[in-house]
C-alpha cells in the first residue's frame, strides 16, 4: 500500500487536505488583522495581527505543542499581504529573536526562525544575535521584571554580517516590548537602520 498520504499538506486552521491555507481559514485569520505600522524613536514596527482568538490559539500550538508545520500557514498569509511585502523591501537582513540553545533543544525549533527562512527575498542571519542566558518565561511577569530579566541577555556576534545594513528584527508576540527593545539596543551597535516585524500584538493591560 502506498504511503503517499504522509506527504499531503493540510490547512493549519481547519485541517483540510491539499493546502496550508484554505479560503475559509484565511477569512477567519483576517478578522484579527490590524496591519499596523508604528514609528517609535525612528524604529518602524509592523504588527500583523491582534493576539486574540484563533491567532492566539495557533501561536500557542505552534510554539508549545510541536506544530512546526504551522510555519507554512503563517508564511502564506504573510506573503499574501501586500503592505507587509512592501515593508520587507525596506530591509536587507531579517534576524529572528533568538532562543537560548537549551530552550531550542527542548522545543526542537525556533518558531520565528522557521518562518523567517521561508519569507523569500530577504537575507536571514541567525548567527548574529545570541541569547546568552536561559531566562524564565516572561508571559506571567510584569513590565518591571521583564525589563530586568532581559537586560544584557542578548549578545552580538559576527558583527560584520550586519555592519551598516538595514536590519529587521522578527518576533511572534509583542506585549510589553521589553524583549524587542533589548534586541534593538544590541543590534544598534552595527546596523544602519532597524525595523521590527511582529506577528501578533497583545493589547492586554500591562501592570507595572
Amino acid at each position: 500500500m502506498s504511503s503517499i498520504y504522509f506527504f499531503l499538506r493540510s490547512a493549519g486552521v481547519c485541517g483540510k487536505i491539499g493546502t496550508v491555507l484554505c479560503g475559509d481559514c484565511e477569512q477567519k485569520l483576517n478578522e484579527y488583522k490590524i496591519n499596523l505600522i508604528e514609528n517609535d524613536d525612528k524604529i518602524r514596527k509592523f504588527y500583523l495581527f491582534r493576539y486574540n482568538g484563533i491567532i492566539r490559539e495557533l501561536l500557542i500550538k505552534y510554539k508549545f505543542e510541536d506544530k512546526s508545520y504551522l510555519a507554512d500557514t503563517f508564511v502564506k498569509i504573510m506573503l499574501k499581504n501586500k503592505k507587509l511585502v512592501g515593508f520587507l523591501k525596506n530591509y536587507d537582513i531579517i534576524i529572528s529573536v533568538p532562543l537560548h540553545y537549551k530552550r531550542k533543544l527542548e522545543r526542537g525549533y525556533n518558531q520565528v526562525e522557521l518562518i523567517a527562512k521561508k519569507l523569500g527575498n530577504i537575507k536571514v542571519e541567525n548567527d548574529c544575535l545570541i541569547k546568552n542566558r536561559n531566562i524564565e518565561p516572561q508571559s506571567q511577569k510584569n513590565l518591571k521584571d521583564r525589563i530586568k530579566d532581559v537586560k544584557g541577555v542578548y549578545e552580538l556576534k559576527n558583527i560584520e554580517k550586519i555592519q551598516g545594513k538595514r536590519v529587521l528584527i522578527f518576533d511572534d508576540i509583542y506585549t510589553t516590548g521589553s524583549t524587542v527593545n533589548e534586541c534593538i539596543k544590541t543590534i544598534s551597535k552595527a546596523a544602519s537602520k532597524i525595523g521590527v516585524l511582529i506577528i501578533a500584538k497583545d493589547y492586554m493591560e500591562v501592570k507595572e
